[in-house]
């Protein structure tokens, strides 16, 4: 038999209190208009109390908790960029004929410096980030990606990652074309059909990869200058970009 909810059982007895006293107040002051008078004007005042305690004060509270969650969730982003992301970006454009085009979309008009991934993600609308597993290295990419395989899972156990969902569908397609990749003992002479399959794993890759990065750079002008510096100076769009400052 289920056991009734404490909860009804605590609303019963601050109901009873409640009465309890009133009857207590009755019972010394026989004064019934000064009982249904604040009985009233406490009744007339609850909803305002609810408007203020759980819609404003809930409100600033939540808006507070979820920008230390998306704090703690752009360090973990950071520590994924660090990690894995820059150098797998810099691997993914050689898959693509078109890089060219992207460089100049993210690089040519100085957007990225100023912080303005908008303007870059509205010239990059109708790109369509296809790519040829032939024309890169895939067994380089399956090498990196496997031995960075343990960080990335470590990473999914971080549980403010169910908060971005872009993020960890990111992970799952990395992890989709690590497995892909290490399932294939000679990548060096793939059948066309296969490699037209995992030309189509890395372009979610590099589709996904490429907005988060954006994300994160703005991320990083707008609250970290030091670190979008450095950043800027080993990006992977840039060819020209070196680590030394100049």
């Amino acid at each position: 038999m289920k056991k009734p909810d404490w909860r009804i059982s605590y609303s019963f007895f601050l109901i009873a209190l409640s009465a309890l006293f009133y009857a207590l107040h009755f019972r010394l002051f026989h004064d019934s208009h000064h009982i249904f008078l604040y009985l009233v004007g406490d009744i007339a005042f609850l909803p305002l109390d609810v408007l203020i305690v759980t819609l404003i004060l809930h409100g600033v509270l939540e808006r507070r908790e979820k920008r230390a969650m998306l704090s703690k969730l752009n360090m973990v982003i950071g520590a994924f960029f660090s990690e894995v992301g820059t150098q797998l970006l810099a691997s993914l454009r050689e898959f693509d004929p078109d890089r060219a085009r992207l460089r100049e979309a993210i690089n040519g008009s100085g957007d990225l410096t100023k912080g303005d991934t908008a303007a870059i993600k509205r010239r990059l609308t109708d790109f369509d980030y296809a790519t040829d597993a032939g024309r890169g290295d895939l067994a380089a990419m399956r090498d990196f990606l496997v031995r960075r395989r343990q960080f990335m899972l470590d990473l999914l156990g971080n549980p403010n990652l169910l908060e971005h969902e872009t993020f960890t569908e990111l992970l799952w397609a990395v992890f989709h074309l690590t497995e892909e990749l290490a399932f294939r003992q000679d990548l060096s002479s793939l059948p066309e059909s296969d490699l037209k399959h995992i030309s189509g794993d890395v372009s979610r890759i590099y589709r996904l990869l490429v907005a988060e990065w954006l994300d994160y750079m703005q991320h990083l002008k707008r609250n970290y200058p030091y670190l979008f510096s450095l950043a800027m100076r080993t990006n992977p769009f840039d060819p020209e970009a070196m680590v030394v400052v100049r």
